[in-house]
């Protein structure tokens, strides 16, 4: 088998997870930073730069809105979820955790753009929080590993709360954005999807084809089903 279709190693995932903490930790001293800068200047940045239903002046403003918050309480609320759903997300991939985050937040904010009620200014990183949440939730079920199928069934129990984010109904609260957010990582889960590791199971799957005349018995069976399920 060749080198590129081999599944990673634990010592890739030991380091991917390390860089996710250093990236969340860094994204989180960001939003902060920006908060301190918007609380010195009487929150004038969401005031300017929040999304405004139907106003094509405010489309480029969907990648910042995410940094930006109306309160102290509001920054408050999003940072622990966002650096724990957020650290799921990436411990796998960094790489990927950027490509997932530009989806979730451009989804998030179409969303707010095209059917929120105009006018109202929305901003904050919870779409990015449904977003980080909904991937962690079904990425397992597409990439076919058991831990991360595992990680989603907790996940999704234990803060099955935050479901009722994506209903109307909260004053103040942006239902829209955080639909849209959570679409966006579902969406994210099956487009950055881990094909290395079909390809490395398409790969075991032939060897194994290969050798059946010599290897078949009670251990290969156990191989092919702990493969099955995503151990191997």
């Amino acid at each position: 088998m060749s080198r590129a279709a081999a599944p990673v190693s634990a010592e890739w995932m030991v380091a991917e997870a390390r860089r996710a903490f250093f990236v969340m930790f860094g994204f989180l001293g960001l939003v902060w930073t920006v908060q301190l800068v918007n609380w010195g200047g009487d929150y004038g940045l969401p005031k300017g730069f929040s999304v405004i239903s139907g106003e094509p002046g405010r489309l480029p403003d969907i990648l910042a809105a995410p940094l930006l918050h109306w309160s102290w309480a509001h920054i408050e609320a999003n940072s622990g979820p966002l650096f724990v759903f957020g650290f799921l997300a990436a411990y796998r991939g960094v790489a990927r955790f950027f490509g997932l985050t530009l989806l979730v937040a451009v989804v998030s904010g179409l969303m707010i753009w095209f059917f929120e009620r105009h006018g109202a200014g929305t901003a904050g990183a919870s779409g990015l929080v449904f977003g980080y949440f909904g991937y962690v939730v079904v990425r397992g079920f597409f990439d076919r590993h058991l831990i991360d199928s595992l990680i989603g069934v907790v996940m999704a129990a234990s803060f099955a709360y935050i479901f009722t984010g994506v209903l109307p109904g909260t004053p103040g609260v942006s239902w829209l954005g955080h639909l849209g957010g959570l679409i966006g990582g579902i969406v994210g889960a099956w487009v950055f999807r881990d094909r290395r590791a079909k390809a490395a199971k398409a790969g075991r799957t032939a060897e194994s084809a290969a050798v059946a005349t010599v290897a078949d018995g009670p251990r290969s069976a156990l191989y092919k089903e702990l493969d099955d399920l995503g151990l191997l």
